[in-house]
């Protein structure tokens, strides 16, 4: 058994025994211990242990532990906001203690007097939470969020702070967390079908610098809607939805005092920014081969029907029917949204664009069919506050 299989074994083991006995039980004391030197037998491979709780996979430093496919535990934590696990290696046995204690009492597993919320959040070697907790060290934001699904706004500020995290991950290691970016692209579908009929609904900005969370959402939801509308399986949706959230990661490459330019973008500077269609296939592509979709609708998205547009292809050719999808749900949130150069469009004067340029810029029978579709679900504007204390220092403009 390897170390990350052991200790999440005996972590979860820990749990249980927690809600069984006693403070002070012998029994429970054991399998604290126990799940301890575990611990420090995986610390001493592992300094900094990661852990990821998403559908049936627990994913451990980026990779799948296939062994624990389909383990119980795994949507047991995720449906309890518990996604993310990591450890550092000056953890000491009370901070442990205090966390298994906390975990279990958010489970409902504690039968006995579990440390108090306030008292836990002294572990400062160890953090959980969502995907997107961003290695925040406060953990009673965690212990006292509601319940996953309560309403669209937690869940939306949850998925916002994941997109921080999922782009930072991109700069940081120069690759795509897919897992997680998955799990995001599951919970949206699930806040947009959660009361028996679609709806959409869409992150309004507080800031400029919210723009890169906000319009990734905003055109995951708008391209899973679209493609719901136009009644395409459950698998394809979401590969669509997957495709939309990921189709600007380009961006991040792009320096924030373009990506925010209050003005008109200089020859050079629309050189760069022109170049993220190409920089965002590479970096998913380059993380995963088998993510071809995601990767061409990445560098499509900005392509016109007629040609126009960029990157300019060498040879004429049709660009991917997810990049067509992809392409009006951008441009609409683009044109929504308030930008530094400019104010936000109403909705009808964007369906207006989208449906006078049908033919040239857009694909008509997708140009109309998502005119129909905004005239039809409800939109839920829905501002988030942001999760984390740190400025977004990805922060894009709709250029």
């Amino acid at each position: 058994m390897s170390p990350p299989v052991g200790f999440l074994y005996s972590f979860t083991r820990a749990i249980a025994t927690i809600s069984l006995y006693w403070d002070r039980h012998p029994a429970r004391e054991r399998a604290i211990e126990s799940s301890f030197q575990r611990l420090r037998q995986l610390l001493d491979a592992d300094p900094k242990p990661q852990f990821s709780f998403l559908l049936s996979e627990v994913i451990y430093n980026g990779h799948s532990i296939r062994e624990l496919q389909d383990w119980e535990w795994t949507k047991r934590l995720a449906e309890e906001g518990i996604q993310r696990f990591e450890v550092e290696a000056s953890v000491t046995l009370e901070e442990f203690t205090e966390s298994l204690e906390a975990i279990a009492a958010r489970l409902g597993a504690g039968a006995g007097e579990p440390t108090s919320e306030s008292n836990a959040t002294r572990a400062r070697a160890i953090r959980y939470g969502t995907v997107g907790f961003r290695g925040s060290t406060d953990l009673e934001q965690k212990v006292n969020a509601p319940e996953p699904g309560a309403n669209t706004q937690y869940v939306f500020d949850q998925e916002a702070a994941a997109i921080k995290w999922i782009h930072d991950e991109v700069v940081a290691h120069a690759g795509v967390p897919m897992l997680e970016a998955e799990a995001v692209v599951r919970s949206l579908s699930v806040a947009m079908h959660g009361e028996g009929r679609v709806v959409a609904p869409l992150l309004q900005l507080k800031r400029f610098d919210q723009y890169t969370t906000t319009h990734a959402i905003n055109v995951a939801v708008l391209t899973m809607a679209l493609a719901d509308a136009l009644q395409y399986a459950p698998n394809d949706v979401r590969a669509f939805g997957t495709a939309g959230l990921l189709h600007d990661l380009g961006k991040v490459r792009v320096p924030k005092e373009i990506l925010l330019k209050p003005g008109k973008l200089t020859d050079l500077e629309r050189s760069v920014m022109n170049q993220h269609p190409v920089d965002g296939a590479r970096i998913i592509l380059e993380s995963d081969k088998q993510l071809g979709l995601a990767a061409t609708v990445a560098y499509e998205h900005h392509v016109m029907i007629d040609g126009g547009g960029y990157p300019h292809f060498h040879f004429p050719r049709s660009c991917h029917y997810a990049s067509r999808l992809v392409h009006v749900c951008d441009v609409f949130d683009a044109f929504r949204t308030d930008r530094p150069y400019r104010a936000a469009w109403t909705t009808d004067a964007a369906l207006d664009y989208i449906e006078q340029r049908a033919g040239t810029e857009f694909d008509p029978e997708i140009a109309r069919a998502f005119a129909i579709m905004m005239r039809r679900v409800e939109v839920r504007p829905t501002p988030f506050e942001d999760l984390s204390a740190e400025p977004n220092r990805l922060a894009q403009g709709a250029q």
